[in-house]
């Protein structure tokens, strides 16, 4: 991974540049900010970086040996660690190894979605950790010596994901590392780091991308067209995985969209026969499925909200969305939002608690007719 693959973040990969030419990056490194800004790509050039013998002012070669074996992730002084399932049956329990399946998880995208390597990985319903015989690994890669490279690199993914056992471990030697050690760590929630490693470290923060940058992303790796390029940039408001992971879920997004539309219309014109059906119809598509459904229509409610406040560069709806919120929007004000996302929120949390999704969806339904006649005072 080189500095010039990744969109955006100029001044950061010129921070981390001058820091690495200037022989001042610090032992322990973290890049923190929300998901999908590209932080585990911008710590994977670092450390490619760091370890090119034939790096210029600017990136690494891309094509000594030592960046092919990056490319590759398989270099030999670079180690990663990130939370994994412990499966005693099939012999896993560090990150070392679940190594294929980390090469299939950011060969696949350059944007790290957690979602996407739990998926990955298998985990179902477990919770993945960073364990404590994770850091009795890192302690022992640390005592060894270097095969090529000046620097030996441990790149962290996620080390809110420690457990406490692990983290009071690792402590010690974050605090007084080896002079040819380096930690790079990426975080997505960084408050929840322990505080005594976290102080330890010097942080940098990764905003959200542009959404011109997400839109050109999307364009150039996935052959979106600029329109609705545009559109899932707007949405993923500065996320690239969301805008990555929106593409395989449009047809179910525009899906939703349109029952969306038909609900709203059904309640305001008092069609209680037609919300029934819309309701059966709802149901008939599984527990997981109404969840989603019903997170999408909390969406929509609070987008035409926020569309009153004749505040375009806070819209995140799509081009299809904008249009039905034009006139739909004024029904959707302050006497009735709180309301409306309340009966929402309500409805989510008794369909999955196994409630009957009819029953729950037409009863939902029905309490829009009375919430969207209601005006401000």
């Amino acid at each position: 991974m080189r500095f010039a693959d990744i969109p955006g973040h100029n001044e950061i990969k010129q921070h981390l540049l001058q820091m690495a030419s200037a022989c001042r990056l610090p032992h322990a490194l973290l890049l923190s900010g929300p998901e999908g800004t590209g932080k585990l790509s911008l710590a994977r050039a670092l450390a490619q970086y760091l370890q090119c013998p034939h790096r210029t002012a600017s990136d690494s070669c891309g094509h000594c040996p030592s960046c092919v074996q990056h490319q590759s992730l398989n270099h030999a002084d670079m180690h990663y660690v990130f939370p994994v399932v412990k499966k005693k049956s099939e012999h896993l329990e560090v990150s070392a190894d679940y190594m294929d399946r980390w090469r299939e998880f950011t060969q696949g995208s350059a944007y790290a979605s957690w979602q996407r390597w739990l998926d990955t990985i298998g985990a179902g319903n477990s919770r993945p950790q960073i364990y404590v015989e994770e850091a009795a690994n890192i302690l022992r890669v640390a005592n060894m010596s270097n095969y090529s490279s000046p620097v030996k690199i441990v790149l962290i993914w996620l080390p809110e994901k420690m457990n406490p056992e692990a983290a009071n471990k690792l402590l010690k030697i974050i605090e007084e590392p080896w002079e040819d050690t380096c930690f790079i760590m990426v975080s997505n929630e960084p408050g929840r780091i322990l505080p005594t490693i976290y102080s330890r470290t010097q942080r940098v923060t990764v905003p959200g991308l542009t959404a011109s940058e997400i839109a050109t992303l999307l364009m150039r790796d996935y052959s979106i067209d600029a329109q609705s390029a545009a559109d899932l940039a707007r949405v993923a408001d500065g996320n690239a995985c969301a805008a990555i992971e929106a593409i395989d879920s449009r047809g179910e997004t525009a899906e939703m969209a349109s029952i969306f539309r038909e609900v709203m219309r059904k309640a305001y014109s008092r069609d209680v026969k037609g919300l029934r059906e819309l309701a059966d119809k709802c149901a008939d598509m599984g527990r997981e499925k109404n969840c989603r459904l019903l997170e999408y229509f909390l969406t929509q409610v609070r987008e035409n909200f926020i569309y009153n406040l004749a505040m375009p560069q806070l819209s995140r709806m799509t081009t299809d969305e904008e249009n039905f919120s034009r006139r739909f929007s004024p029904f959707i004000n302050a006497a009735n939002v709180e309301e409306i996302v309340s009966d929402f929120d309500m409805a989510i949390q008794h369909i999955a608690r196994n409630a009957n999704a009819r029953i729950v969806m037409f009863d939902t339904f029905l309490r829009l007719i009375v919430s969207l006649i209601k005006k401000p005072q």
